[in-house]
């Protein structure tokens, strides 16, 4: 389970030096792409999230379940948004800069911003990342989630 995180973050990390060398962020479709590498590890660990499931939560429809918490968990951890229950705001604002397209930034960035301290003194680790994704969920207009 440990070297599948890392392969893929290692992929990922491939993937994205390719990119040409500028501080403009993905395309959309790259950042799909990644989305979609993240989903393909994190949805096995978790049975009972099918696809539709899946596709809900990124149309934004987010179930208040044990599952879903610990699948967005799993994601928000390689997008290295989260680790162990605690926010990483600043390099949360790194793959804002590096993931996202140029168009997305501003938003996401005071969206960020503002749930910085969604998940302070919640202790289990998958309601912290649930408790961080609805804060986001509602502070930015077009969220992307894979």
């Amino acid at each position: 389970m440990k070297y599948t995180l890392l392969s893929v973050c290692f992929a990922v990390s491939l993937w994205l030096l390719r990119m040409p060398m500028s501080r403009a962020g993905a395309t959309e479709e790259q950042m799909y792409a990644a989305g979609k590498m993240m989903r393909q590890v994190c949805l096995p660990k978790f049975p009972k999230i099918t696809e539709e499931v899946a596709d809900g939560i990124r149309n934004g429809v987010i179930p208040d379940d044990k599952d879903v918490k610990c699948y967005v968990n799993c994601i928000m951890e390689m997008m290295q948004t989260i680790k162990k229950g605690k926010f990483l705001y600043e390099s949360t604002l790194k793959q804002v800069d590096i993931m996202m397209p140029d168009n997305y930034k501003d938003e996401y960035r005071q969206g960020v911003n503002l749930c910085k301290d969604a998940a302070v003194g919640i202790k289990n680790n998958c309601d912290a990342a649930y408790t961080l994704l609805i804060c986001l969920k509602g502070k930015i207009k077009v969220f992307v989630f894979p």
